[in-house]
């Protein structure tokens, strides 16, 4: 009798063991409360569980969480974007996709264990899979870098999204780093040229590609992968040009000023969309993606799924013009030039003899082949 009390008390006290934020504290003693009723070995010894006191304070509990949840400011926005038990890429790499090739090593130099990477099916079509690691635990957090990619892992991801344009295979990015990493030998390696060249690799594809902020996009780290024809973000994760506390130090010379920092850089889904940075809001359950993973499953796999069928009738030129259409129009129509009239279509003006000449070094192998084909014609006859 007493090794099943302690043996339902272990399994309570597991449960009840949760990551909690710091304006959490409310949901943090409902949920003890909570797990508290549901246990039927309490301090009294057996007891009947109060179903109608269960209810109640699950009615309560959710309503703060939807209070907190639907009034969070940028910086609590950041916190949940950085939750210790915040779905990772490994975890939708797993979930979302069959038959996952991962393949290591960019061919100059090593392996980037802070970036996976691979083939994989996704509802039976081929995709090209990239996921920013940031690992779930100490131990894989060192050994992933904790998300910062090095030289060698921008290289290996153009090796293969060049790989994936090559043979007509859609790209799915999932985005989650710090930035990249800042180290000496990344900086002697040339870690500003890998990601110049990632991003130049990514705006040139002719294949749809598209990128989900699962958590923290952060700065040249997370763009030179999510500049893609479509960029999602999941409710609660942010995407900026440094981190907040970075902003406030060289703005304030203060770190403390966080909240300043993050309210002035929009960072936040809501904003970046309400700007045209991004494409697509992907809802989080009540309290953020950690709390309900079934769900944000289905909605990051049915997001996935509309986004690929809005390419699937476009040849390769379309999508081609659409991504770099969709990156010129950033900032004219609010920001920086709100005054600013744009063609709906924003490719380059040509003339006739430069369509021609695009034209011809389009065919250029089958105008060689039916020039070769002519000579041998004209010698033999």
């Amino acid at each position: 009798k007493h090794f099943i009390a302690f043996f339902f008390k272990y399994i309570l006290l597991l449960n009840i063991m949760r990551n909690y934020l710091n304006f959490e504290t409310d949901i943090k003693n409902l949920e003890l409360e909570l797990e508290k009723l549901k246990d039927p070995f309490n301090q009294s010894g057996l007891s009947e569980v109060d179903t109608q006191k269960i209810s109640r304070t699950q009615d309560e509990l959710d309503k703060k969480l939807s209070s907190i949840y639907s009034n969070l400011d940028p910086w609590q926005t950041t916190m949940v974007a950085r939750h210790e038990d915040r779905p990772k890429s490994k975890f939708f790499i797993e979930n979302l996709f069959d038959e996952f090739l991962a393949l290591s090593g960019d061919r100059l130099y090593g392996e980037d264990k802070s970036v996976i990477t691979g083939f994989a099916k996704f509802e039976n079509q081929s995709v090209l899979v990239i996921g920013q690691e940031k690992g779930d635990n100490l131990e894989n957090r060192i050994e992933r870098n904790f998300g910062m990619m090095r030289p060698e892992g921008y290289r290996k991801s153009i090796r293969l999204m060049n790989l994936a344009n090559k043979f007509n295979i859609p790209i799915i990015s999932f985005i989650d780093t710090p930035g990249a990493y800042p180290g000496v030998g990344a900086e002697e390696r040339g870690q500003a040229e890998a990601i110049a060249k990632s991003i130049e690799c990514c705006m040139e594809l002719k294949v749809p590609t598209i990128s989900i902020v699962i958590g923290e996009g952060g700065s040249g780290g997370a763009i030179a992968l999510a500049s893609s024809s479509k960029v999602l973000m999941l409710e609660n994760s942010i995407y900026s040009v440094i981190s907040p506390e970075g902003c406030a130090t060289i703005l304030w010379r203060d770190p403390k000023k966080t909240l300043e920092a993050s309210q002035a850089m929009k960072l936040s889904s809501k904003d970046l969309l309400e700007l045209k940075i991004i494409d697509e809001i992907i809802l989080e359950p009540l309290g953020g993606a950690h709390r309900d993973k079934d769900l944000i499953l289905d909605n990051v796999r049915n997001s996935i799924r509309k986004n690929l069928d809005f390419f699937s009738n476009m040849n390769k030129e379309e999508i081609l013009l659409q991504r770099k259409n969709k990156f010129l129009s950033i900032g004219r129509n609010q920001g920086f030039t709100p005054n600013s009239k744009v063609s709906e279509n924003l490719s380059m003006n040509t003339n006739v003899i430069n369509k021609l000449i695009n034209k011809i070094s389009n065919y250029k192998k089958y105008l060689i082949y039916a020039l070769f084909f002519a000579v041998l014609v004209f010698i033999l006859f």
